[in-house]
């Protein structure tokens, strides 16, 4: 194996590995979601304790309802993503090694 196809193998599995973890970006929108996302549902149990039946009344629910779902899927994405942790091998010598494995235990 040439100097160069090693360097872009463990520039791939780097990528790869960069790529299959959340970003800090990602761990904070989750966090926001998760924090509107009881914001929404204290302002439903609230509009729904007042018990006004306009049709103002009606379409504020459904809207929080459907903000409250988006949410809950975004943060579902996210919780899967993180657990999303396939071992990374890589064939030296003709054998396969995994990359996340380590020595003290810990992935």
């Amino acid at each position: 194996m040439t100097t160069s196809e090693l360097a872009k193998e463990v520039f791939s599995l780097v990528e790869a590995k960069v790529l299959s973890r959340p970003t800090p970006a990602e761990f904070e929108m989750a966090y926001q979601a998760r924090i509107a996302t009881e914001k929404i549902r204290f302002a439903i149990k609230l509009s729904e304790r007042a018990r006004d039946e306009s049709a103002e009344a009606l379409e504020a629910g459904i809207q929080l309802l459907e903000a409250l779902n988006c949410l809950e899927a975004v943060y579902r994405r996210f919780q899967e993503r993180s657990r999303l942790r396939e071992p990374l091998t890589v064939r030296a010598g003709g054998q396969q090694q995994n990359v996340n494995a380590d020595p003290g235990g810990f992935v």
